[in-house]
């Protein structure tokens, strides 16, 4: 996914996104992981670990959602509150990170399919936001949201001819390829559609951490966090494609 850096968010944000990620203090003060701390490390890793996995072996990446899905089912069903929604959060990840694998391990080179694939688990995703798998639910669904903005933003700016081609390309000739497109984002037309894209969805993702409870705040980091990887891939596509984990 290829989309502009997030503006910096206000002190006064900024901390309490912080301070909410960090979870709550145990009775000795201690800190557990928090659901919104393990959704800023999950969003990474479609990025830094899916996509170089999928590229060399998309049926074990593909295999991977099984132990992910039932790890995230049995802490779900946690009678304890935190690992419960540690549990659901990884039951939307699971959810995301097996359309994630199903597509870049075998249509990667039909982009108009991207979209699709990635909602396969829409319904599901909808209906668990009234049940106890509300987390799981809006997990799946920011990270659905960031999927359609990058992909709206691709086609905007004329990126997506060279998706296919950089994917199909031998090794030399696909770091030139995404290094155009890199560039090609950073045109003053392109860059603009871009930067509105990225802030519609920071101003969505702010609006969301405002909100009372777990959920929205949830939903709020996953876009945030998803801003801030794509920035950081377009900057991996500018200066060393080859650690993108497409080539």
């Amino acid at each position: 996914m290829i989309s502009a850096p997030p503006s910096l968010l206000t002190d006064r944000g900024t901390a309490g996104l912080a301070l909410g990620a960090l979870g709550p203090q145990t009775g000795q003060g201690e800190r557990r992981l928090s659901p919104l701390l393990l959704a800023v490390v999950l969003v990474t890793l479609p990025v830094f670990v899916q996509a170089p996995l999928v590229h060399a072996q998309p049926l074990i990446a593909t295999l991977l959602t099984v132990p992910l899905l039932g790890a995230g089912i049995l802490l779900g069903l946690s009678p304890q509150q935190h690992r419960a929604e540690l549990g659901a959060v990884l039951v939307g990840f699971a959810g995301s990170w097996l359309c994630g694998s199903l597509f870049w391990g075998w249509l990667r080179l039909h982009p108009l399919l991207h979209l699709p694939l990635e909602s396969l688990a829409l319904p599901l995703a909808v209906a668990g936001l009234r049940s106890r798998w509300q987390l799981a639910g809006a997990f799946y669904l920011a990270s659905l949201l960031g999927t359609a903005a990058t992909d709206a933003a691709m086609a905007l700016t004329g990126l997506m001819p060279l998706w296919p081609a950089a994917l199909a390309a031998e090794p030399g000739a696909a770091v030139a390829l995404l290094q155009q497109a890199a560039l090609q984002v950073l045109t003053p037309l392109n860059l603009g559609v871009v930067l509105a894209f990225a802030a519609a969805l920071l101003a969505m993702s702010l609006r969301l951490w405002k909100r009372d409870g777990t959920t929205a705040r949830l939903a709020g980091t996953t876009l945030i966090t998803t801003l801030a990887v794509d920035a950081v891939f377009l900057l991996i596509a500018l200066t060393a494609p080859r650690w993108s984990g497409l080539i």
